[in-house]
């Protein structure tokens, strides 16, 4: 009876789910937050720096979302809606972080840095995998070190792929208020790359791994 209730629910449409959940249907609103789960845990681990954090984030910000649910008025998407309240958890979390993002960076490189030495022994080319793992951390950090609006906007828009309009309801801002942040956002990445590929000029793995991200 239970795995049917469950297939059953799985089956409707997000819009019913909501107005079931607001019915006081648990079942509906847990399965609302299971389908937005992998998007909801990625915006706050990106905006945090954090995986762990990330789920911090998710987990009070999916009991904001159940206790505010009979404000959410039907005309956007849940899973807009849902993600709006997760940003707006991620930034005030960074907000009340005590230890600072490039302290968070650095434990980071310390924790994954095994990683790199693994690949690189398996790689044909382990001077290039190298390379690329040492940009994708430069990426990171520069990421990372973006104004929280305009990291926002950035993940949202470039890596998320919302539209300028659901950016914009998400984080509650005016559609010229996204373009701006958004423009602000890749000429600072821009900048910090840049700076990376001429520190790293004297390694031809570096400018090569460079070169191929700059052609994606």
């Amino acid at each position: 009876m239970l795995k049917r209730k469950r297939l059953e629910i799985g089956a409707q449409d997000d819009l019913t789910l909501v107005r079931c959940a607001k019915l006081g249907d648990a079942a509906a609103f847990e399965e609302l937050i299971r389908r937005n789960a992998t998007l909801t845990l990625r915006v706050a681990a990106r905006i945090t720096g954090s995986h762990e954090d990330g789920e911090d984030v998710v987990q009070d910000a999916c009991l904001q979302a159940f206790r505010r649910l009979d404000t959410f008025e039907e005309r956007a998407r849940f899973s807009t809606w849902l993600t709006r309240i997760v940003i707006n958890a991620a930034l005030m979390r960074l907000r009340t972080l005590r230890r600072s993002s490039i302290v968070s960076i650095d434990e980071k490189v310390e924790r994954f840095q095994h990683i790199g030495e693994t690949i690189a022994d398996l790689h044909p080319d382990p001077e290039a995998n190298l390379a690329a793992f040492e940009l994708r951390l430069a990426l990171h950090r520069a990421l990372i070190a973006l104004p929280h609006g305009q990291r926002a906007v950035f993940l949202m828009r470039a890596i998320e792929g919302l539209s300028t309009v659901d950016t914009a309801t998400a984080l509650e801002l005016s559609v010229p208020s996204v373009k701006s942040r958004l423009l602000r956002a890749r000429l600072a990445l821009r900048q910090s790359l840049c700076s990376y590929a001429r520190s790293s000029s004297s390694s031809p793995s570096i400018q090569r791994a460079l070169y191929a991200r700059r052609a994606a």
